[in-house]
């Protein structure tokens, strides 16, 4: 399981045009799911990414979780966190670790669920689609986490 987690202002996610999810501020969040991913690791990522400090306190230091911040999370599913660029003689990218779309849309779906359960409003993107996605960076502050 990859994640990119970036710390972002008014969030907006379309498909075909049209609005589907956006976010005033907190965190959008590109998750891939990789083979052999289990709900244990959702469960970890999920505990881990509603109490990462990353947030600014009053002394503009980061110290506050996305909780105490009162953010919400834009989830997109990304299943190209799951390829990779390899030493190979090629340059197109191995996607070869994603995990199948059946059982990387249930871990989504479980990742979100975790989410909701720790308090946290989840916003999501569209399984599978083709998504547009505009936000205004706050930072910039993006991390790589891996489980």
């Amino acid at each position: 399981m990859r994640a990119l987690i970036q710390r972002t202002y008014n969030a907006k996610l379309s498909v075909d045009g049209k609005l589907v999810s956006e976010i005033p501020n907190g965190l959008t969040v590109f998750l891939g799911i990789t083979k052999g991913d289990t709900e244990a690791q959702a469960e970890y990522f999920a505990r881990k990414l509603s109490n990462l400090r990353i947030f600014r306190d009053e002394n503009d230091k980061m110290n506050l979780s996305i909780k105490q911040a009162g953010g919400e999370i834009l989830l997109v599913s990304q299943f190209s966190l799951a390829g990779t660029l390899g030493k190979g003689s090629g340059n197109r990218p191995d996607f070869g670790q994603a995990e199948s779309p059946e059982r990387a849309r249930q871990l989504y779906e479980y990742v979100t669920a975790k989410l909701r359960n720790e308090g946290l409003t989840v916003k999501n993107g569209v399984f599978g689609a083709h998504m547009f996605i505009e936000q205004q960076q706050d930072g910039p502050l993006s991390f790589v986490f891996e489980c």
